[in-house]
């Protein structure tokens, strides 16, 4: 911890000595997106890190320390709220289109291009990361197009015809079609020149112009949660650091990284797995800090969210307090029990939550605004009142794409 906080002081040093943010064009740029994740579930990660240590407060995750803030409205074409493929769609593409469509304009017709693409035509590599599966709504909008988020095999088949040279997280959602009668997705991607690798061990020892890093088990699956994670099991911290080895060059990179398990334990109302996969995520950010350090002056990061999950609120009750030691004891109890059974019980959830006086007013998406957090070269237009289109045309700018 305190070797991170020494790594930030320096970050943040460098940040301050330039005359200004945006000097020089963003040559390496890191877009994460927190699935589901809001202003409230960040101050719930925050206050959860303070509670550890034993005081009232809230302890910064890395990411919230950059020097830029904003906000980002999350409306999509058809709906005041937006499901995660429309919100994808105008994060990738700056274009918002419909609820449960993909990379498609509402016309229902014109391909939408997302600026992962504009990136690779301009001559940078590119990388697509997440803790679900690749062909789930957010990932996917940076190289799919379907009317239909859902069209998970169909979906699954663009990945390795965009050209993209690192893909890494979680597998395929049916990998082999619906009714699991269809060639393996995995056959697709061998075919397209990919080397996939399954686990850190195999990736360390295959080699690739391009790569896709899946679990080492199960890696159809998304990658396990963060709370009682088993020695060995793949993490977004190790996917990101995979990517950036995969794709730094002297032209430069683009890479999204996505905490989709934000999203997966909000909609569970799950406070502790919330909590957990956004500090999970923020382990990524700091790889992503540590390039940064070194390439302070060509490098972007940019942290946002494609909507809100869960509507959690710190206080359920009146009296000014909520009690989060009620989850003390649950990392270590986790790595002896069934993860995914405790992740998903709603009624232990639910009794936790309340024993803690953590509100949760929905297990669907809510329509607030979402955070976005930038440092680096030409954070400076994220500051202030946006909408989620803005974001990918102004990293386009600060990377010198035309959008």
């Amino acid at each position: 911890m305190k070797r991170y906080f020494r790594l930030l002081a320096t970050v943040l040093a460098l940040v301050l000595s330039t005359a200004s943010f945006g000097a020089k064009k963003a040559k390496y740029v890191f877009l994460f997106i927190g699935d589901g994740m809001s202003f409230s579930s960040v101050s719930l990660a925050e206050a959860y890190l303070a509670q550890e240590r034993g005081v009232i407060g809230n302890d910064p995750l890395a990411f919230t320390q950059f020097p830029v803030l904003g906000m980002a409205t999350t409306y999509s074409a058809s709906n005041p709220i937006t499901c995660s493929s429309a919100a994808g769609t105008a994060l990738a593409t700056g274009t918002k289109t419909k609820n449960h469509m993909l990379g498609i304009a509402p016309d229902s017709t014109t391909r939408l291009v997302s600026i992962a693409y504009k990136a690779h035509d301009a001559g940078y590599k590119v990388g697509i990361t997440s803790t679900v599966q690749l062909n789930h709504a957010t990932p996917a909008a940076f190289y799919g197009h379907n009317v239909e988020r859902n069209a998970y095999y169909e979906i699954g088949k663009e990945l390795p015809l965009s050209g993209f040279e690192f893909f890494g997280g979680g597998g395929f959602l049916h990998v082999k079609g619906k009714n699991k009668n269809l060639p393996s997705l995995y056959e697709d991607v061998e075919k397209n020149g990919y080397v996939i690798a399954r686990g850190i061990d195999e990736f360390e020892a295959k080699k690739g112009d391009k790569i896709m890093l899946t679990a080492k088990k199960n890696y159809d699956e998304v990658l396990p949660y963060a709370l009682g994670r088993k020695e060995g099991d793949l993490t977004l911290a190790q996917v990101v650091d995979a990517a950036i080895r995969t794709v730094d060059n002297r032209k430069g990179f683009f890479i999204m990284a996505e905490g989709g398990k934000i999203d997966f334990a909000a909609h569970s109302n799950n406070t502790i797995g919330t909590i957990t996969e956004i500090i999970d995520m923020d382990e990524a950010v700091k790889v992503a800090l540590d390039f940064y350090s070194r390439h302070p002056k060509e490098t972007l990061i940019v942290i946002t969210a494609d909507h809100e999950t869960g509507g959690v609120s710190l206080g359920a009750k009146k009296g000014y307090v909520y009690d989060l030691t009620v989850y003390d004891g649950i990392k270590e109890d986790a790595s002896t029990t069934n993860v995914d059974e405790y992740m998903n019980d709603k009624v232990v959830m639910k009794e936790q939550s309340e024993k803690a006086r953590i509100g949760w007013t929905t297990t669907s998406h809510c329509g607030g605004a979402v955070p976005v957090w930038a440092i680096g070269a030409g954070s400076e237009m994220f500051a202030g009142r946006q909408d989620n289109t803005d974001i990918p045309r102004k990293i386009c700018k600060a990377m010198g794409i035309k959008f």
